[in-house]
């Protein structure tokens, strides 16, 4: 592993294992053995490796860990570890039907185990849904909604790329027919004095009057005139290309003699066609693409890898041409340069002719594929509009985070109407609890008991239960979201109150329970 990423690993997993480490001092959660706080470390640190190559194994862990620590998946020691990982879940993952198959399953197994040891199924299934809703499925929606915002921007980029190669095009497309303009003008004229003149040396050098000296020097005149005219014709010639471009390869080199210039040169490159063809076919705009692509490639290749072999291959493919260009490790030492738009203009120059380009590492080295047609025709539909694509997945996303956003505010308002009816029908009034006297049977005071026992009895603050009883606790009153008194009645085998108690609410002391024992007295 590299040396930035592997502090920026434990720097990941030192941020979430310190939640890890602080819940249980704090009181978070319940205290747990050394063992366990060691292995959920443990566990982590595996997650956070894992999480760049197989994010998938590295949160199907963390949410292992989080339903092992309690049924319900929420916990604050492995709560930040369950979110960032779904959120580098979706960032790193591209297929969705794993990562819904995962999130499935974590589901099926919470409600398994809270049907098999839950204390009070319905508000701890709550909390798992709550829990998988906005502890999972929301962050790895974002990590996908940051993905595909990537990705756009990276086709926003290659788009104008490759409209500002159209719009270079265009203004060599006019400065092109300028230039025949000029070299057109500049033939007609300057063709036509270099004839006059031709002409009238003619005329000289048949002179009956002329000397001989000087009906030489006429004819040498009249002979350079014409071969002026006919250099004047070649040179114009070269300047009137009306509706083509400069051509992009030297006149009359081929691909293949490109490569063999550039061996020449130093450059340690073979060429490999396909069988015994040459495989690249000579002339026309197919040609000079694969020509340039080539050309590009092992300028790369020398710039950037230095000593690495390189080799260019050629086969012929379904009515076109595919060439690769392999370099492998570099042996020398390359200067630092700045990156260049080479290989975007490659891509907008073979797409726009139809064809597939393809740049990237390959092994220890690079690699470059481009394929060309033999008759290369405009690709608009693929290539005007590349965000298109991911404008609708983006939209797929955002409605989603909505759907799941909605059923996250109805989940939370059912959970808080079960808490506020679970809280509020537990609570017995202080006036019945003092009326309640110890040998009375369960049967005979089941009328002034509230519906419903507490579920989450303060059994830590509680005193010492007696003997083989059966406590039940009940609400002082039916405040929420705070700490309130409880009451603890215990009846024997018999069913008969053996003991009554009163367990202040946290961070009052003893003289709560006595005041409310000297109001049972």
């Amino acid at each position: 592993m590299e040396g930035p990423r592997f502090w920026s690993v434990c720097l990941l997993w030192v941020s979430l294992a310190l939640p890890a480490l602080t819940a249980d001092g704090l009181g978070l959660n319940e205290p747990r053995p050394a063992w366990q706080q060691a292995a959920g470390l443990g566990v982590l640190a595996a997650a956070v490796a894992l999480a760049r190559r197989r994010p998938l194994v590295a949160f199907g862990l963390t949410a292992v860990l989080s339903l092992l620590t309690a049924p319900a998946l929420f916990t604050v020691s492995y709560g930040p570890a369950l979110g960032v990982l779904a959120l580098l879940l979706g960032l790193r993952a591209a297929r969705v039907r794993p990562a819904a198959l995962v999130f499935v399953a974590v589901g099926c197994a919470g409600t398994v185990k809270i049907a098999l040891v839950g204390v009070d199924p319905a508000p701890e299934w709550v909390v798992l849904t709550g829990t998988l809703l906005f502890g999972c499925v929301f962050p790895w929606l974002g990590g996908r909604y940051w993905r595909q915002s990537r990705e756009l921007a990276a086709a926003g980029w290659t788009r104008a790329a490759r409209l500002e190669d159209e719009r270079r095009g265009a203004e060599e497309r006019a400065r092109l027919r300028e230039r025949a303009r000029i070299a057109q003008d500049m033939h007609d004229s300057l063709g036509h004095e270099l004839s006059l003149i031709a002409l009238r040396a003619g005329a000289l050098q048949v002179a009956a009057d002329l000397p001989g000296r000087h009906r030489a020097a006429a004819a040498d005149l009249r002979a350079a005139a014409a071969d002026a005219t006919d250099r004047l014709h070649r040179i114009i010639g070269v300047l009137r290309e009306d509706d083509e471009p400069v051509p992009l390869t030297p006149a009359g080199e081929s691909v293949e003699e490109l490569v063999a210039r550039a061996a020449e040169s130093g450059l340690p490159v073979r060429w490999e066609p396909a069988g015994s063809s040459t495989a690249v076919r000579p002339g026309g705009v197919a040609e000079r693409i694969l020509h340039r692509v080539v050309r590009e490639a092992l300028t790369n290749a020398a710039r950037h890898a230095p000593g690495a072999p390189v080799t260019v291959a050629a086969a012929e493919e379904a009515g076109g041409t595919t060439v690769t260009i392999t370099n492998g490790r570099p042996t020398q030492k390359s200067s630092p340069s700045s990156g260049g738009s080479g290989l975007l203009g490659l891509r907008v120059a073979v797409t726009a002719a139809g064809g597939d380009f393809a740049a990237g590492p390959h092994g220890d080295g690079f690699r470059v594929r481009a394929y060309v047609p033999e008759q290369p025709t405009p690709r608009a539909p693929r290539t005007a509009v590349p965000s298109a694509p991911f404008t609708r997945a983006r939209r797929r996303v955002v409605v989603a985070i909505a759907a799941a956003a909605c059923a996250g505010v109805v989940l939370v308002g059912g959970a808080f109407g079960w808490y506020a009816y679970t809280e509020t029908h537990s609570v017995l009034q202080p006036a019945a609890y003092a009326k309640l006297r110890l040998g009375t049977t369960a049967d005979e005071i089941a009328p002034v008991l509230p519906d419903r026992a507490v579920r989450d009895a303060p059994v830590e603050r509680a005193p010492a239960q007696p003997g083989d009883t059966d406590c039940r606790y009940y609400r002082v009153s039916g405040e929420l979201l705070v700490s309130v008194d409880h009451f603890r009645l215990c009846f024997d085998a018999e069913g008969r109150l053996v003991a009554k108690d009163v367990i202040p609410r946290v961070g009052l002391s003893g003289e709560g329970r006595e005041e409310y024992e000297e109001f049972a007295r």
